[in-house]
C-alpha cells in the first residue's frame, strides 16, 4: 500500500457502549462459567503463552522516520524499523463492539494500541476507559472520521486538535499518535498533526480480516516491526476476540510476539 492508502479498514462505524448495544450475541450476554484453574491463553483460543514483549532495543523514531514527511513534520510509519521480534496491534473505534475484548486485552496482557473518533464513539467511551486500566494505549482517530486529504488546514486541524482536546477532556492525555481515516492523507494533514501535538502518523502495513491476514506491500509475511490493524467489523464474519485470537497464532506461528506501538515511536 502506498501512502495515500487505497485500502480501507472496514471497522469505522458508529458505536455505542457495549452495555447499549443492541445486536450483542447471546455468548456474550450470559458469559459461561470458566473451567476453574484454566490458563487464560486456553481461554482466548492459544495453544501457548504468548511470549513477552522484549525490552525495546531501538530507541523511539525522531530524527530519522521510516517515511520521512519533510521538515518538522511527522513520520508516517505502517512498520518500525527493529530487530525486536515483535509486531504491534492497532485497532479503530468499532473495537467498542466486542464487550468481553476488555477481558482478552487483560487476560493475555496484550500492548494494544486503540485509534478513536469521537462521532464513532459516542457513548462508548466509558469501554475505553476499561481497555485503558486493561493496558491499552488511546490514541487519535479524529472528531467525526472524514477523509481529510484535500481538505483545507483549518478544517483538518479541527479534526485533529477536536480529538486531542476531547481526550485530554476524557482521560488526561494528549495522543502523540494519529492514523487518519482510511489511510489518506497529504503534506496538509501532517502540517496540522505537528500543530496539535501529533509525533508520529501511523498507518498498517497488514491489515486482519474475517479469515486471514492481507498486506499492503512487501513480502506476504509478518516481519519485525510491522503494523498490523485488526478488523473488528464483525458483520463480516468471526467476533473480534477470535479475529484477534487467529491472529495471535500466526504471530506465534512466525516466532513473533506483540509489543507497545507507544515504546517505539
Amino acid at each position: 500500500m502506498t501512502l495515500a492508502v487505497a485500502v480501507t479498514l472496514t471497522g469505522c462505524a458508529r458505536s455505542a457502549d457495549p452495555a447499549e448495544l443492541p445486536g450483542r450475541r447471546a455468548t456474550d450476554q450470559a458469559r459461561p462459567a470458566e473451567p476453574a484453574g484454566e490458563a487464560p491463553y486456553r481461554r482466548w483460543g492459544l495453544t501457548a503463552p504468548l511470549a513477552p514483549a522484549p525490552t525495546p532495543s531501538t530507541a523511539p523514531l525522531a530524527g530519522s522516520p521510516a517515511r520521512p514527511a519533510g521538515p518538522a513534520l511527522p513520520p508516517v510509519v505502517d512498520r518500525i524499523p527493529t530487530r525486536d521480534k515483535v509486531v504491534f496491534l492497532t485497532y479503530d473505534d468499532a473495537a467498542g463492539r466486542d464487550p468481553r475484548f476488555v477481558d482478552m486485552v487483560r487476560e493475555l496482557r496484550l500492548p494494544v494500541s486503540m485509534f478513536l473518533t469521537d462521532s464513532v464513539v459516542g457513548p462508548g467511551y466509558a469501554h475505553f476507559a476499561r481497555l485503558r486500566s486493561a493496558g491499552a494505549g488511546l490514541q487519535n482517530h479524529t472528531l467525526d472520521h472524514a477523509a481529510l486529504r484535500g481538505l483545507p488546514y483549518a478544517g483538518q486541524r479541527a479534526e485533529i486538535c477536536g480529538q486531542q482536546n476531547k481526550l485530554k477532556s476524557r482521560f488526561g492525555l494528549r495522543p502523540r499518535l494519529f492514523r487518519p481515516p482510511y489511510g489518506t492523507y497529504d503534506t496538509t494533514t501532517l502540517r496540522a498533526a505537528a500543530d496539535c501535538g501529533i509525533t508520529a502518523v501511523v498507518l498498517w502495513r497488514a491489515s486482519m480480516g474475517p479469515t486471514d491476514l492481507t498486506y499492503t506491500h512487501g513480502s506476504h509475511r509478518l516481519r519485525p516491526g510491522d503494523v498490523v490493524a485488526v478488523d473488528p467489523d464483525e458483520t463480516r464474519g468471526p467476533t473480534l476476540r477470535e479475529r484477534t485470537a487467529r491472529l495471535l497464532r500466526q504471530i506465534q506461528r512466525q516466532g513473533l510476539t506483540v509489543g507497545r506501538l507507544e515504546n517505539y515511536l
